[in-house]
């Protein structure tokens, strides 16, 4: 039988606040464990909650930048379960009433779009940290647990995608999508490896043409976009062989194991009635008013969609588009100033792609402290196209500028890497080319392509690499023609 994945993706994101979700503890990462604490983050008895206003404009500012509905009125609920790093034996999250809803994401897969429905994006507190003792890092082997509560009510926006994704690779290309966009925010770090982005997949599997679901299983531990594309692969694997071996697939929660490739069974999922949801009694009721939401929307940034829409129309290809709009703001700065300056927009934002970004890595310099300016750039590709620097020369050009010698022409001039153009001197040294090889020209006006690239190479040689090899390719075409 045919089988269909059916994949909804649930993302956690850790907003960059000063401050906690509901007290003023410090939000920052690592740190000594347990000093970024205080009554309220550890659920001590009479601490109140009060709400960050910071964290519901960058949830609001996530929600309008993914199309959703931003709600007039929220509340806040407690979330009920038990477990060792929730000090308060629940958690402060959103239920029927969240900030954000019915929104959309859309993606490229096999260069067509697909768009993905997302169900709600709401606000809650985020858990402190479990380090489990013992071989596997895992609780049902651990010998014993430490806990650190300094994440214990950091912000966190959990945004829920509808079952839209149909395969493992299109849930890695949403989330990959998904953190450039809240990255383009800059309400986040979106950090994986500090885990300040987070994805959790429910998979199922139906047979193909079926219009109902089956039995959903979630998967959490994937600390990477390969990890999240593996997990759900085998996910899907493993539950259509376990239908067609005459097994069922049971609602539960499973952990991915990287290093073995496989998930295993944690628990029994939970339904939203086991969490025995009810209004948060401490928080009041939250009022976004429509101009509280116009403020917002008209503050966000390009998205990168859009970005990689206008770079396409400014003639960029597919490739060098994704490519440019995946660099750091301040070389996607460099790349509009050079353009607005008449520059060919392919030639930069391949030398920006390409050898700037090769420069950066290879200098291990951070992209902020950049001294190249757009128009430094414009100027380098405007003086190879002109062929006052041959494309070899001019890395070396484009070297001395990032290292702080100057603009382009001065840094030529001072290296001296500037192209021997002026025709008479040209002319005199193919000239002399030409006398010191006769079989060579005899050759050239026989026909013999090859005899070509042999006497362009000996000028360039005589002029110490200064001539333009083009001039000179023409020059020596003329005078072996006719």
């Amino acid at each position: 039988m045919s089988w269909e994945p059916v994949i909804g993706i649930e993302v956690h994101v850790e907003l960059m606040t000063t401050s906690k979700m509901f007290c003023g503890c410090a939000v920052d990462f690592g740190g000594e464990p347990n000093t970024r604490v205080c009554p309220t983050c550890l659920g001590l008895p009479g601490a109140l909650p009060v709400i960050n206003r910071t964290a519901i404009e960058s949830i609001m500012t996530i929600g309008l930048a993914l199309g959703c509905e931003v709600s007039e009125r929220s509340v806040f609920h407690r979330k009920n379960y038990f477990y060792a790093d929730l000090p308060k034996n629940y958690q402060i999250s959103q239920f029927d009433v969240p900030v954000c809803l019915d929104g959309h994401l859309d993606i490229e897969v096999d260069g067509e779009n697909r768009r993905i429905g997302i169900e709600r994006a709401h606000m809650e507190e985020d858990t402190g940290k479990s380090t489990h003792l013992g071989v596997g890092g895992r609780i049902q082997a651990a010998e014993g647990t430490l806990l650190d509560f300094n994440r214990s009510g950091v912000p966190l926006v959990e945004i829920v995608s509808r079952p839209d994704l149909r395969s493992a690779v299109e849930a890695r290309i949403y989330a990959q999508e998904l953190r450039s966009v809240i990255a383009e925010l800059g309400v986040s770090d979106v950090r994986l490896e500090e885990g300040s982005i987070r994805f959790d997949a429910n998979v199922s599997i139906r047979p193909s043409g079926e219009e109902a679901y089956g039995t959903k299983v979630e998967i959490k531990n994937m600390n990477s976009f390969r990890s999240l594309e593996r997990a759900v692969d085998h996910e899907i694997r493993r539950q259509s062989e376990l239908v067609e071996s005459g097994g069922l697939v049971v609602q539960e929660t499973r952990h991915w194991d990287e290093e073995a490739g496989v998930t295993h069974s944690m628990r029994v999922k939970e339904g939203s009635s086991d969490y025995r949801y009810f209004t948060e009694p401490d928080l009041v009721p939250m009022a976004m008013s429509p101009e509280w939401v116009a403020q917002i929307r008209d503050r966000l940034p390009e998205l990168p969609a859009d970005r990689r829409a206008r770079y396409l129309s400014q003639g960029l290809d597919s490739g060098t588009a994704v490519a440019l709009s995946n660099l750091d703001g301040a070389l996607r700065t460099i790349y509009d100033e050079a353009v607005l300056t008449g520059a060919p927009a392919r030639a930069v934002a391949n030398w920006l792609t390409g050898e700037v970004v090769g420069w950066l890595r290879k200098s291990d310099s951070p992209t902020g402290e950049i001294v190249l300016g757009g128009a430094d750039l414009a100027e380098l590709v405007a003086m190879v196209e002109e062929g006052a620097v041959s494309t070899s020369a001019a890395k070396d050009v484009l070297d001395g500028v990032l290292s702080g010698e100057g603009p382009p022409r001065d840094v030529a001039e001072r290296r001296d890497l500037l192209q021997l153009s002026d025709a008479d001197a040209l002319e005199a040294a193919v000239e002399d080319v030409l006398a010191a090889h006769p079989k060579a020209r005899d050759d050239l006006l026989a026909g013999e392509e090859k005899a070509l690239g042999f006497l362009v190479g000996q000028v360039m040689k005589t002029t110490q690499g200064k001539a333009d090899p083009r001039a000179v390719n023409q020059i020596l075409r003329d005078r072996t023609t006719g």
